[in-house]
């Protein structure tokens, strides 16, 4: 199987397109015959691989139904256009597939990496975890990362034989590692103490936490950042909180606005819009493609574990790229996240959840009485967790009625 040197020599674009065409998986790539597989065994499927039964089982998830109700930036009822948590997801995957194609990489993985990465959200976005941490800060916070790990590994229920979904090694691997490693060598965590979730899991099957993830795992999470950037660029856009000539402003978009308004001078204003993004997207995914081939062609990694075992990571921006990218992101956070149309509904939203918290922790009000819900014989760390799972799984419709139903007044998300 030829390496990655073999690939990067004389290495342009096209090549990318060539190479991907044969299907032959590069050294580095996680190879299915050579998974560390799930925690309870079982046994394969005659159809599928093991990664393309990863990617199965989480689309076929009540959590990957409830994305379709859950907020990206806007709430849902702003307009039926806008982004949720599972179109988001879906774009991610398509440009993970694609990143990983060119790598030549496990698709399959990748796909299931990303289609899952959002599991653990909140309703209402970042909003509702805020809201779920400043609750349940005395014991230990919430970090919708490590939420995602809980719901595939016991809050999904679906199997007569095991909780959750018994993913493979490398798809949890990938969904834990979505930032990188997360403690060096000694276990000692690189940016805070490290979710007790985390912890406990890899006491059974170790996640090797101290690691950069799998090149697919790493396409999968730089996806997520081409996505959201552009997305919410074009949402932002649709919604009228910035006009194109405010975008003119960011130095990543500037030059292609120029050639499109020079190609297509009388263009609508919305199709320039689709159009820049179009263009930026894959703009974003050959630069990353390009700086992936080099880094791979001077670290030289023959396995999976040899990039896992790098001090860095492989699928990266270019450094030009990076700073555009950070530019774009500052523009964003300044007149799309902060925007009064996108921060009142917020700050309403914060408050429903934390009033439904209240009620349920306080026991004014019970949970479904079902054994996955009742806080029967729990202490007061256990039932607090309990009910943040409840609220975690919400979608922001659910959420609403809940607060409907239990108080006199639900105010409207405006």
């Amino acid at each position: 199987m030829t390496g990655i040197k073999t690939f990067a020599a004389g290495f342009d674009l096209t090549s990318v397109r060539t190479t991907a065409r044969t299907g032959a998986l590069a050294s580095f790539a996680c190879h299915q015959e050579s998974s560390r597989g799930r925690l309870l065994d079982e046994p394969e499927s005659p159809t599928r691989t093991p990664f393309q039964r990863d990617r199965d089982r989480v689309i076929h998830t009540d959590a990957f139904r409830r994305l379709m109700h859950k907020t990206q930036v806007f709430v849902q009822h702003q307009d039926d256009h806008f982004r949720t948590r599972l179109t988001h997801s879906i774009e991610v995957g398509q440009i993970a597939r694609a990143l990983a194609r060119a790598l030549r990489v496990d698709e399959d993985l990748a796909e299931a990496i990303a289609l899952v990465h959002d599991f653990g959200h909140p309703p209402f976005g970042h909003a509702g975890e805020r809201v779920l941490n400043r609750k349940l800060a005395a014991y230990g916070g919430f970090d919708h990362n490590a939420q995602s790990l809980r719901v595939v590994t016991a809050l999904e229920q679906r199997y007569a034989d095991f909780d959750g979904l018994n993913l493979c090694w490398e798809t949890l691997e990938g969904l834990v590692k979505h930032n990188g490693p997360l403690t060096d060598r000694d276990g000692d965590g690189l940016d805070g103490p490290v979710p007790e979730t985390f912890l406990t899991y890899t006491k059974h099957h170790d996640l090797w936490l101290w690691s950069w993830p799998s090149v697919e795992a790493q396409c999968a999470a730089l996806a997520d950042d081409i996505a959201y950037n552009n997305h919410d660029l074009d949402d932002g856009l649709r919604a009228g909180l910035f006009t194109l000539d405010d975008v003119s402003q960011v130095p990543l978009c500037a030059g292609m606005l120029q050639q499109i308004r020079e190609a297509y001078p009388s263009l609508s204003p919305t199709r320039h819009a689709h159009e820049l993004v179009r263009r930026q997207i894959t703009l974003m995914v050959e630069d990353v493609i390009t700086e992936a081939v080099g880094r791979l062609s001077q670290s030289n990694p023959h396995t999976a574990d040899d990039v896992r075992r790098l001090d860095y990571g492989v699928v990266s921006f270019s450094s030009q790229m990076e700073a555009q990218e950070k530019q774009l992101k500052a523009f964003l956070f300044e007149n799309m996240y902060r925007h009064p149309i996108v921060m009142r509904p917020v700050e309403i939203a914060e408050g429903i959840l934390g009033d439904l918290f209240d009620c349920y922790f306080s026991g004014r009000a019970e949970m479904p009485n079902t054994s996955e819900w009742s806080l029967a014989g729990l202490d007061e760390h256990q039932r607090a967790y309990r009910i943040g799972d409840y609220i975690a799984g919400m979608t922001d419709r659910f959420a609403i009625r809940d607060h409907w139903r239990l108080f006199d007044h639900t105010p409207e998300l405006r």
